[in-house]
């Protein structure tokens, strides 16, 4: 198969959704000679910056030296983000290549009581296999949904694992509680293996990991804001410009600047670190203060509250659920002084996710107008996005639903000079227009002087 063909086979199996469990995956890996069990890793779950945290530990290990792949979940612009060595995505001869290896297999076991394997178990095997057959020094892997039956969740004893936070999200499959959740996400901990976590003492999602981290003799470790609580502790501080200071059992670094846009990014950095530094020195050498200051100032991920103009500004997030709502909001305020800056919204949702829980926390930042969209991809009905905003409170709603681009076209018509734009929503939604076509795409906008109006 050449690159296009490898694409259609796996994007054929999307009709198979989602199958938590992981027998028929291990079947397929095992035909394959066990790919994951030839590769030391870095497992990173979470509700949000599960990506980012995992691309800025990549970043260090790179700085410090280290061949380093990362498998992440999903993508923005190109399905080849999914799967890097060295902060370059697997190039599509590669990719073709080790479809056409696998496709045999998995065609064998569909014969069997295993059935068909998914699109998400088939692109982790080109990763895990890619990631091998490379010889990478370390591997670090995003889980895509939950934890505990996650294709990822396949690596027997991974060099330290990390879950980021805990909020409701995916409730149809994870669980509508904090604490079913954890539970999932807690699921890749493996026995004496340590976990960090930047989840709350106290919460009842913290109650939960803590319990299976005791029960599987895991130690877990803390990235908290402010003051160390306990002496394994990771403590961070934001300065007032933003910058990081961070401090771990090993090493204290400060004022660091990183790359992604963010004061929230702060805190992903914290369990970047910690997590490298969770680490035995038996089985990662210690990495150098300058290595983890270089990968923390370069690690770039597409899609994460990121300024792609300057005039206007117009800020591209692939916030989805009630919390990275929230973090959004306290970013926008933060860096764009939203609230007191006109602020228009341009919001398209995958289906999965719930307009009514993630549009409440930015109507804080009285935005002026709320655009509603759908991705060209899996989308939710621009009219369902559109009454939640109503219900929510927005006062001045539109939809347009051709296409993400006549939706930011709509916004940067109805924009004011020093007006803030920020499309949002979904991966898919952000994904919507590639980077080489935002210039077009400003020049196009006319952004008249005209008061906008229901």
């Amino acid at each position: 198969m050449d690159f296009d063909a490898s694409v259609r086979y796996m994007q054929g199996r999307l009709r198979l959704g989602v199958k938590l469990g992981n027998d028929r995956f291990l079947a397929l890996l095992e035909l394959l000679g066990n790919p994951q069990d030839q590769i030391a890793v870095i497992h990173i779950a979470g509700t949000k910056g599960k990506g980012s945290t995992a691309t800025m530990v990549a970043s260090i290990l790179r700085a410090a030296g280290k061949r380093t792949g990362l498998y992440l979940s999903p993508f923005v612009y190109d399905m080849r983000e999914r799967i890097q060595i060295d902060g370059e995505p697997i190039p599509k001869d590669e990719f073709a290549r080790l479809m056409t290896v696998i496709r045999p297999h998995v065609e064998a076991l569909e014969q069997t009581e295993f059935g068909a394997t998914t699109e998400f178990e088939l692109k982790t095997a080109v990763g895990f296999l890619y990631f091998a057959q490379s010889g990478v020094d370390c591997a670090v892997i995003e889980v895509g949904l939950g934890g505990r039956l996650d294709a990822t969740n396949v690596v027997r004893k991974p060099l330290t694992t990390v879950i980021t936070n805990i909020d409701l999200d995916h409730t149809e499959l994870l669980g509508d509680t904090p604490a079913a959740i954890a539970a999932e996400k807690a699921g890749i901990l493996k026995p004496g293996i340590p976990c960090v976590t930047g989840v709350p003492r106290g919460t009842e999602a913290y109650e939960t990991i803590a319990a299976i981290a005791a029960a599987r003799g895991v130690p877990l470790l803390h990235a908290v804001p402010g003051h160390r609580e306990d002496p394994a502790d990771t403590v961070y501080l934001t300065g007032m410009d933003g910058t990081l200071t961070v401090a771990t059992p090993r090493r204290a670094l400060s004022r660091i600047k990183l790359r992604l846009g963010g004061a929230f990014q702060n805190g992903n950095a914290a369990l970047a670190v910690a997590a490298l530094d969770s680490i035995p020195e038996d089985a990662l050498a210690a990495i150098p203060d300058s290595a983890v200051i270089r990968g923390l100032e370069t690690a770039y991920l597409p899609g994460r509250f990121e300024r792609v103009s300057d005039n206007p500004v117009v800020v591209v997030d692939v916030a989805h659920n009630e919390l990275s709502a929230r973090v959004l909001a306290q970013s926008l305020t933060d860096v764009y002084a939203a609230g007191r800056r006109r602020l228009i919204l341009v919001v398209g949702l995958s289906k999965n996710h719930a307009p009514e829980t993630f549009l409440p926390p930015l109507l804080a930042l009285r935005p002026v107008l709320v655009i509603a969209t759908e991705p060209s991809f899996h989308p939710r009905n621009a009219d369902e996005i559109a009454d939640a905003a109503r219900a929510s409170g927005y006062d001045n709603v539109r939809i347009v639903r051709d296409s993400v681009h006549a939706a930011v076209l709509e916004a940067l018509r109805a924009a004011d000079p020093g007006d803030v734009i920020c499309l949002t929503g979904s991966f898919y939604t952000v994904g919507d227009i590639p980077p080489s076509e935002w210039p077009d795409l400003i020049a196009s906008g006319t952004r008249p002087l005209a008061q906008i109006s229901n």
